[in-house]
């Protein structure tokens, strides 16, 4: 068996990790991956020795590139072409219709294509209606959760081509320089909440910002970190300003050892507008670290329980504030830390990467099967 993991190559989140990881658990001789440009993702894919090939794209709308990746597929002959992302997904629906690709299409559905270019304008709009027109379109769906399943039924896609495939890490601790928090200036008896996300708007970043300056007054002890880069940097450091919170939160930018920084914190917060399965909750529960999430993508299938972390109503300043008013409580009483230990033993037995890559590859083979019968 022979699979194309395709992907627009931009990735630096958790769409990123997700790939790269499921890619290291299968045989690379079966395995490659393609990118339309050549960034982060590449540089990253050739550190971990996988099979990666980039198309060379110079732009999101330079077309020339399809020929390239259909002569590339039919040269290599595989069996499978796996896409991930709004691009992909768009160039899997040409490379099918347009160029006559023969292989299996299959897609991992990341995020509520509704959502994607959110704050995007005019063009976003045009991406979006685009996106969910291709998405009609491959033979078989991965959903990161249930919900996702179910949303994807909504769409009108037969629930026979969707299967449900949990988001997953290796649960070792990662290698990572260790850091203390006087290093980036917040102290030992500070309350330190951790944002991991880029700064787009579908992330919520304004939602965190004003919880904080809700508990401020009460709680001066509350600091914010950022870790993640995006095009809302100038504009939410403005609102950092006009909030009067300079002293409370920490623009870290992009950080390659995220578990440096989580070793640090007291809760992870995650106040998205949608997602899929979120990776920096599983992150967060490899560090032992409670989380606080809006109710979004498959968050409750890994916060099931009140005694794992809060899941809150979506766009709701009061809830997340309350959640995080009752962890300052909870870390005042001695009891804050259990809950990101009890995360930690769920999470770590139901969402391994290594489960992962068995489903997945399953679903490779059955689809196999399926075109070997016709």
């Amino acid at each position: 068996m022979k699979v194309l993991h395709l992907n627009a190559g931009n990735e630096t989140g958790g769409g990123m990790v997700h790939i790269l990881s499921l890619l290291q658990q299968f045989d690379r001789r079966e395995m490659t991956l393609g990118l339309f440009e050549r960034s982060v993702m590449y540089e990253e894919a050739q550190k971990r020795g996988l099979s990666t090939v980039c198309f060379g794209q110079t732009s999101k709308y330079d077309l020339s590139v399809l020929k390239i990746v259909a002569d590339y597929i039919d040269r290599e002959q595989f069996d499978i072409i796996h896409t991930h992302g709004a691009r992909a997904n768009l160039f899997g629906y040409l490379l099918k219709k347009w160029m006559g690709c023969r292989s299996q299409w299959v897609t991992t559905v990341h995020s509520d294509p509704r959502g994607d270019f959110i704050g995007c304008g005019w063009r976003g709009s045009i991406w979006t209606g685009l996106h969910q027109f291709a998405l009609k379109f491959p033979d078989h769906y991965f959903a990161i959760s249930k919900r996702f399943r179910d949303l994807l039924i909504s769409f009108g896609i037969e629930a026979t081509r969707i299967t449900v495939v949990y988001n997953g890490i290796c649960f070792e601790v990662p290698f990572c320089p260790p850091i203390r928090r006087q290093d980036i200036g917040i102290g030992e008896n500070d309350f330190v909440l951790i944002m991991v996300a880029r700064l787009h708007p579908v992330k919520g970043h304004i939602l965190a910002l004003e919880a904080v300056k809700k508990l401020v007054p009460t709680f001066p002890q509350i600091r914010l970190l950022l870790i993640g880069d995006g095009p809302l940097l100038r504009d939410l450091k403005k609102k950092v300003r006009d909030l009067e919170l300079e002293k409370h939160v920490f623009f870290l930018g992009h950080q390659p050892y995220v578990h440096s920084f989580l070793a640090i914190s007291d809760v992870k917060i995650l106040s998205s507008y949608s997602e899929s399965f979120p990776l920096v909750l599983l992150e967060a529960a490899r560090a032992k670290l409670p989380v606080i999430s809006t109710d979004v993508g498959g968050v409750r299938d890994l916060v099931d329980s009140p005694s794992l972390g809060w899941v809150i109503p979506v766009d709701n300043v009061s809830a997340l504030s309350a959640a995080v008013q009752e962890a300052i409580i909870r870390k005042e009483e001695g009891t804050l830390r259990e809950m990101g230990e009890r995360l930690y033993e769920k999470a770590s037995k139901e969402f391994s990467i290594a489960r992962l890559a068995a489903d997945v590859y399953r679903t490779y083979e059955k689809l196999e099967c399926l075109c070997s019968k016709t």
